[in-house]
């Protein structure tokens, strides 16, 4: 199984308005293969805190375990596992449809202010794999990652002012 980039997300709803918007856009990514959810937890607290949990994932059984056995292996091998030992352990652990992101772990839930969300996104970026392969059979690494926010871009001059404010007010109205 090939793997691309993972990216964990940490997305905050102050007014939480969903309407299927994002499950349909990240359904859409992963039907022209950019993107794969590998596992998603949000949580809605209401007012009087009652809390709502949603955790879903975009691998099927044998995806789950083909992944589980990855990064087993590789965590495996941090722990003092052989890479097979590991394998074994994290393709049987995702076949039981167990989670990567748990509510219980996620240290953050009590601090959710009631009338907001939030969700956590282990999101694989599928469209990155043909890019990473051909920088590896150059001899390239990567050295650094990071997303630019709209307003960086202003000071260099690559979006005007106005454009840059409109991108972060609709992402902050529509996210």
């Amino acid at each position: 199984m090939t793997i691309g980039p993972v990216q964990m997300l940490v997305l905050g709803f102050d007014h939480p308005n969903f309407q299927g918007r994002i499950r349909a856009e990240l359904e859409r990514l992963r039907d022209d293969d950019m993107v794969r959810v590998i596992d998603f937890l949000a949580v809605q607290k209401a007012v009087g805190g009652e809390v709502t949990v949603l955790k879903e994932t975009q691998l099927d059984e044998a995806e789950r375990a083909e992944f589980g056995a990855v990064v087993g292996a590789l965590v495996g091998v941090g722990a003092g596992l052989t890479p097979e030992e590991g394998a074994a352990l994290g393709a049987e652990a995702m076949s039981h449809e167990e989670e990567l992101l748990d509510e219980e772990a996620w240290d953050a839930l009590a601090d959710i202010p009631e009338g907001t969300a939030a969700a956590l996104v282990l999101l694989e970026h599928r469209w990155a794999i043909p890019l990473r392969d051909a920088v590896a059979q150059a001899g390239g690494i990567r050295l650094a990652s990071e997303f630019v926010s709209p307003l960086d871009l202003v000071g260099v001059g690559l979006v005007a002012a106005q454009e840059a404010e409109a991108i972060v007010a609709m992402s902050e109205d529509t996210v």
